[in-house]
């Protein structure tokens, strides 16, 4: 898997309203036509609460 762009993921990311959970930013990928390298990203995410962005990219780090 390439790496991913950090940019590139809060683009896809927008409109979400935190906390979101991992549902949430799934959702707002697909809604924001993420591609399966940010949807896989996502899905590899534990199951909790993100109070924001900063959050969601820390959690993703290894992949960035």
């Amino acid at each position: 898997m390439a790496k991913l762009n950090p940019i590139e993921l809060q683009k896809h990311l927008s409109g979400v309203d935190y906390p979101a959970s991992k549902q949430d930013l799934l959702e707002a990928a697909q809604k924001n036509g993420g591609d399966d390298e940010i949807r896989e990203a996502l899905e590899g995410l534990p199951d909790q609460t993100f109070n924001k962005p900063t959050d969601v990219t820390a959690a993703l780090s290894d992949r960035m």
